[in-house]
């Protein structure tokens, strides 16, 4: 069987979760089946592995506009393949059109959906427009759509109600827990301001609305004052979340010490260190289809602190690896807390539990790290998802 994968994101251009899940699942198929791999971005030095730029004539073009012309380079170059399998919009329509190109089933998995992002009309203007139709084509024409949550699935079904639920499956995200481990470094700790010995709460992650950080910064005033607050934080999608961003950051440093912005993308052994040393990790989204951060940090040993929303409460297991917090969310597609003070105060009230509590922390970390290696392993993720691609290609 060959797969042609296709996918904006792949090492070593990796921004988010949907690259980290695109390359994991990668390695492990082509253990068992033949994979190439298209991306986005520049040349990659690895075998079976194609890159793609956008084209001279689109330089100048909307972003949406940009990506269309890519998947066209992309969908020009594809041969012969049993299975086509794309990652978010900016793949679906090449792997909409090669599907149809050359009568192959096309698969895509659900990281995000547009409907759910309305935030992202301030980063492409009408480009939004141009995702989202997209988007919905693609859905509704796949063979077969992945979900990386149950809760994903839920919510690509009510987004697109003429997608067939049959062909909607949920397939989790997963981790490799040899190369996510516990890492001690207190060298490096030292570097960037951490104090081993002084609670803490670690963020990691983009920033972007559906993220949360501007609630976490809000959070983070109610915090006792011996709490750290570490943020590994960058990538922002616009210059105004960014500038909210740095001023809610600015006003909490002048009121509290050992707050930490470290906004360069760390390597994995670094990151690691860090979420090995917190006391508690936090995952404030508003919309997370997974959180596949949250598997990262289990896997290194760190208790969650997570918002009880899509696919969370399906990784953090409330009271056994960390703790969710309740929010109650407009209907409106932007995850939005009805009542923003509540959810402020819940989140502040379950970080100062788990961070002045060293001890169960760590009990639930070591829980968090047991529940990462038995039920998200790339080996049995990878199966399942070769097991789809056989039942298609029938």
């Amino acid at each position: 069987m060959r797969v042609e994968m296709i996918t904006k994101e792949y090492p070593p251009e990796i921004y988010g979760g949907a690259g980290v899940h695109v390359a994991e699942l990668v390695t492990a198929l082509r253990a068992s089946i033949d994979v190439s791999v298209r991306a986005f971005g520049a040349p990659r030095d690895e075998a079976e592995t194609a890159s793609y730029r956008t084209p001279a004539g689109l330089a100048a073009a909307n972003p949406a506009l940009q990506t269309l012309g890519t998947d066209l380079e992309i969908v020009a170059a594809i041969e012969q393949a049993d299975i086509v399998h794309s990652h978010t919009w900016y793949a679906n329509f090449a792997g909409h059109l090669a599907s149809q190109l050359h009568g192959i089933p096309h698969v895509l998995t659900a990281h995000s959906l547009e409907p759910l992002r309305p935030w992202k009309a301030e980063q492409l203007g009408g480009g939004y427009a141009v995702s989202s139709g997209i988007e919905k084509l693609a859905y509704e024409n796949a063979a077969a759509v992945i979900a990386v949550s149950a809760g994903m699935r839920a919510d690509i079904l009510r987004s697109y109600p003429q997608v067939d639920p049959a062909k909607v499956r949920v397939i989790h995200n997963g981790i490799d827990v040899e190369r996510w481990r516990p890492v001690q470094d207190p060298a490096f700790l030292a570097s960037v301001g951490m104090d081993p010995d002084r609670p803490s709460v670690v963020f990691v992650g983009r920033i972007t609305r559906q993220k949360g950080l501007p609630y976490l910064l809000r959070a983070a005033r109610m915090l006792p004052p011996e709490v750290q607050l570490i943020l590994c934080a960058g990538a922002p999608d616009t210059p105004e979340i960014m500038a909210e961003v740095q001023e809610g950051v600015r006003l909490l440093q002048q009121t509290r010490e050992g707050v930490i912005w470290i906004e360069r993308m760390l390597p994995r052994d670094q990151l690691s260190a860090i979420l090995t040393a917190a006391t508690t990790f936090v995952c404030p989204s508003v919309y997370e289809p997974l959180g596949i951060v949250n598997l990262e940090a289990m896997a290194c040993g760190a208790a969650v602190v997570g918002t009880a929303t899509g696919g969370i409460p399906e990784v953090v297991a409330d009271g056994v690896t960390g703790r969710l917090v309740p929010i109650d969310q407009v209907q409106d597609g932007t995850g939005t807390p009805v009542d923003p003070e509540r959810y402020v105060s819940d989140l502040a009230a379950a970080l100062t539990e788990v961070a002045l509590d060293p001890a169960r922390a760590r009990e639930y970390g070591d829980a968090g790290r047991e529940r990462a290696r038995q039920e998200f392993s790339w080996a049995s993720i990878a199966d399942t998802t070769r097991e789809l691609y056989a039942e298609l290609s029938r």
